[in-house]
C-alpha cells in the first residue's frame, strides 16, 4: 500500500467521540493525528456513517470527518 498522506501523523491514545444525527455518539480511541486526519480504533466501523464529527473533550477539539479507510477495528478519517 503506498503511503499518500501529505502531513506526517502524532501518535496519541485519547479518548473520543464519533458524534452524528445530534443525538448518536458512539466511543473510539484516536491512535494517531494530524492537521488532516486520524486513525479511529473502534469497536466496529457497522453504522458509522461515512460524515460525522469527531469530538476529543479534554482538547476542546471538535473536526468533521470524512471516512477515507475502514479496517475490522480502525478507520481512517480527513478532517473537512
Amino acid at each position: 500500500m503506498t503511503e499518500q498522506r501529505t502531513t506526517q501523523r502524532s501518535r496519541t491514545l485519547k479518548s473520543g467521540t464519533i458524534s452524528f444525527d445530534r443525538a448518536a455518539g458512539i466511543d473510539c480511541v484516536v491512535r494517531n493525528i494530524s492537521a488532516e486526519g486520524a486513525c479511529l480504533e473502534v469497536t466496529g466501523p457497522l453504522g458509522i456513517p461515512d460524515e460525522f464529527t469527531l469530538v476529543i473533550k479534554p482538547d476542546s477539539l471538535f473536526r468533521k470527518c470524512q471516512i477515507v479507510w475502514r479496517s475490522a477495528r480502525r478507520i481512517g478519517v480527513r478532517f473537512t
